[in-house]
């Protein structure tokens, strides 16, 4: 048996070669052959880990291979580390830029020089270098050496990822009296599957060394409505459970959620943070002349958030405390939301603590707590029986309605007085409601022209604010079309912007060229500047659950004007359908009256997440649902 695993060790190695060890045939590959179309490609991920010290230490060797001009994206390379009390450090950085020039192997290394690091925040920094003579064709490969000053820090092993993988290793090795859980989440079969004991020279077992490595792995694809990537990808997770102690005693690590809720309680530097008298006396003065905790509520989260700048970055702790923070009147999410702590606290009213995991971010494993999986904080308050979650960081947040980014994320809310915790999965009850009503004249030279009333509401008024700001209001514009050239966008006009109580109202002007259309007949499709144009889910098959965040209701009404010398020659049928287990709804109605021709859609969700054993359903309702939403109206002329 052992000589086996000898042999499937050498056989995984020859996977793999030295740094600037390169094939001739790699250099003149043009195309991935597990994977048609690719930009670029891993020729190999190699990473070892060896914890057989009082250190990690970790190598990684990397690959890629530049198959053409989209391909060039990965000449650039961010990594990020912890270096708080020098936790982390990286060295040893060897890089290189490999091609062929007339058949001669030309070598590029990286200049030293221009490998810097960046300060992230108090606790991250990152290394970044570019590569030099990039072009399709090339190869680039870098290696270095990550030291983690504990023993047993095992970082994760994403196995797939954006770019196909030709081959993906994981070597590591660890001292006896550490114990792992090991979540693996690899759908296709391991090239080697490697579980070996370490022995010293008097057969005695030392640790322990896992090998796995696999092979021709297909990009993970971007699909609609999904969380992060880290949530749907295949890799394997590590969690320490126990650590050696008192010569080689088991000491347990502490996962359960009571002592990481204590630890968090007891963490003398939070506990100031939470007793902070900041100054803004006209801000507290007009709190007082407020009747209700909700208006009090209202104002200062508003007040807080127009006043303070997000830095773009989450955090579950200050970096230098939030009194200057609050000077400075920029911060990360844990900053800003602990400012609007002291200025509930100084008006009289209570809040708790919120540490939540990100969609961005990723799942948490309940049955494994760590409050370093949560990466932001925000606030928990209630009022007149009802809670909110508060956000601050963005500016076009609300109050009362809860961010996307935090739905269906794992949350655990503490209150420092009580000394007491919570945890569940954040979730808003209430659909999500989008109303559109669409008033149009159908002209007989073929064209559409009319004005939308988009009201939204929670968070896609949220979604909808941020988009207007951050694109400008041309690159609006373009975004309404969803990609119609033949529909152009003629005025827009936004009420409500400012009214966390109402939703956001835009008034669009259009006119659509209806190019179907003849000399006898004119064809109109009725989802014009509606979010149901195009089908999602065209997919027969689906890696990832999906995930729309909020259940939603949507409320589409669309009045047609006929043309003078036309009549209806085909309308759509009124229908309605649901979903075996009634999650999602679709209705239609249909109607024509003194010339005018009016259709109802109503879409309503019950639920809003689907796992992936769900989507044939999802997939033959959508190919329905859109079938009927792209149904046309056919007007004759008489």
């Amino acid at each position: 048996m052992l000589l086996l695993q000898c042999c499937a060790i050498t056989f995984v190695q020859g996977q793999t070669q030295h740094l600037g060890q390169i094939d001739t045939a790699d250099l003149k590959l043009t195309s991935c052959d597990f994977e048609k179309g690719a930009n670029a490609m891993v020729l190999f991920d190699k990473t070892e880990v060896n914890a057989l010290t009082d250190v990690t230490i970790i190598t990684r060797h990397r690959r890629v291979k530049i198959l053409n001009k989209k391909g060039l994206e990965q000449a650039d390379v961010t990594i990020e580390y912890t270096s708080k009390d020098h936790f982390e450090k990286i060295t040893d950085v060897e890089a290189h830029t490999v091609y062929l020039e007339n058949g001669v192997i030309k070598t590029i290394p990286v200049d030293k020089t221009l490998i810097y690091k960046q300060t992230e925040d108090k606790s991250t920094k990152t290394l970044k270098f570019s590569f030099p003579a990039v072009r399709p064709g090339a190869i680039v490969e870098f290696t270095y050496t990550r030291t983690v000053d504990f023993p047993g820090d095992v970082p994760d092993w994403n196995c797939q990822e954006s770019l196909p993988v030709r081959y993906s290793l994981f070597d590591k090795k660890i001292t006896t009296g550490y114990s792992y859980k090991i979540l693996s989440r690899v759908y296709q079969g391991y090239d080697k599957n490697v579980r070996e004991a370490i022995r010293n020279s008097s057969n005695d077992s030392t640790g322990v060394h896992y090998l796995w490595a696999i092979k021709d792995v297909e990009s993970f694809t971007d699909e609609p409505f999904t969380t992060t990537p880290e949530d749907n990808i295949q890799n394997t997770r590590f969690f320490l459970l126990q650590t050696p102690y008192n010569d080689m005693k088991l000491r347990p690590r502490v996962h359960t959620w009571p002592p990481v809720t204590g630890l968090l309680l007891n963490d003398p530097y939070l506990r100031d943070e939470l007793t902070k008298n900041l100054k803004d006396d006209s801000t507290l003065a007009a709190a007082k002349l407020l009747n209700t905790d909700e208006e009090k509520i209202g104002l200062l989260f508003n007040r807080v958030k127009n006043k303070m700048k997000w830095n773009n970055r989450y955090g579950t702790e200050t970096n230098d405390g939030i009194k200057k923070a609050w000077e400075n009147k920029r911060g990360n999410s844990a900053e800003i939301n602990l400012v609007l702590y002291n200025f509930l606290r100084m008006a009289g009213i209570k809040s708790n603590l919120t540490f939540i995991s990100t969609r961005s971010n990723g799942r948490i494993e309940l049955d494994l707590p760590d409050v370093r999986d949560f990466n932001t904080m925000v606030l928990s308050v209630t009022a007149n029986k009802k809670t909110y979650i508060l956000d601050a960081t963005s500016p076009y947040n609300t109050y009362n309605s809860i961010p996307f980014e935090l739905l269906n994320c794992y949350s655990l809310t503490i209150d420092p007085a009580a000394k007491n915790y919570d945890l569940k999965v954040v979730k808003d009850t209430i659909p999500v409601r989008k109303a559109i009503f669409v008033n149009a004249q159908i002209k007989a030279d073929g064209k559409l022209e009319g004005t939308a009333h988009i009201s939204s509401y929670g968070c896609l008024k949220t979604n909808h604010l941020a988009a207007y700001a951050e694109d400008g209001e041309s690159k609006f514009k373009e975004s309404l079309t969803a990609g119609d050239n033949n529909l152009k966008i003629l005025s827009l006009k936004r009420e409500n912007m400012e009214a966390d109580s109402l939703p956001l109202i835009e008034s669009v002007g259009f006119k659509l060229d209806l190019t179907s259309s003849d000399e006898n007949y004119i064809y109109v499709t009725p989802t014009v500047l509606t979010s149901f144009r195009n089908n999602p889910f065209i997919n027969e098959k689906r890696q990832a659950d999906i995930d729309f965040g909020y259940i939603g209701s949507y409320s589409i009404r669309s009045l047609y004007k006929m043309p003078a010398g036309y009549k209806a020659d085909a309308l759509p049928q009124g229908v309605s359908m649901t979903m075996p287990n009634k999650s999602i709804s679709f209705k239609r109605i249909v109607s024509e009256q003194d010339g005018q021709i009016l259709i109802r859609f109503s879409i309503d969700f019950s639920k809003s997440v689907f796992s992936v054993d769900e989507y044939p359903a999802i997939h033959d309702f959508y190919k329905k649902m859109f079938e009927m939403l792209n149904e046309q109206i056919v007007l004759k002329k008489t």
